[in-house]
């Protein structure tokens, strides 16, 4: 009866672990991923000194990693230039470049209902007090 119970979980834990939304889009959902990405896109190829000039409020070590995850996913290309001193360029994929309509259309989403929303969060803090 364990064993089955187990191996039922086993087999739950793999179908979340595959699914799309937990491992692609969790990937790059995080507070800046989007962000680098469209001043990527709107920018490219963008070193990355101009990246933190025009996200002046991310950290090195968070716009390192945010990219890192972003190439490992195939989002972006990083190309290293054999120049002295090193020249690194970040540039769309064709992937990542089919990802801006969306984060374009979330953006868009988010500008008609940013009152509302905030309206609500107002309401519910209200409501708690």
């Amino acid at each position: 009866m364990i064993k089955t119970a187990m191996r039922k979980k086993e087999h739950l834990n793999s179908i979340i672990e595959i699914c799309p939304v937990r491992n692609v889009i969790a990937r790059f959902g995080n507070k800046w991923a989007l962000l680098v990405l469209l001043v990527i896109s709107e920018n490219e190829p963008v070193r990355y000194n101009d990246l933190r000039r025009k996200i002046p409020d991310i950290s090195s070590r968070v716009l390192s990693s945010t990219l890192r995850t972003l190439e490992a996913d195939g989002l972006i290309l990083r190309t290293l230039y054999n120049e002295v001193p090193a020249r690194v360029e970040y540039s769309l994929t064709d992937i990542g470049h089919s990802l801006i309509p969306i984060i374009m259309k979330l953006t868009e989403w988010a500008q008609n209902n940013m009152k509302t929303i905030i309206d609500h969060r107002k309401q519910t803090e209200n409501d708690s007090l």
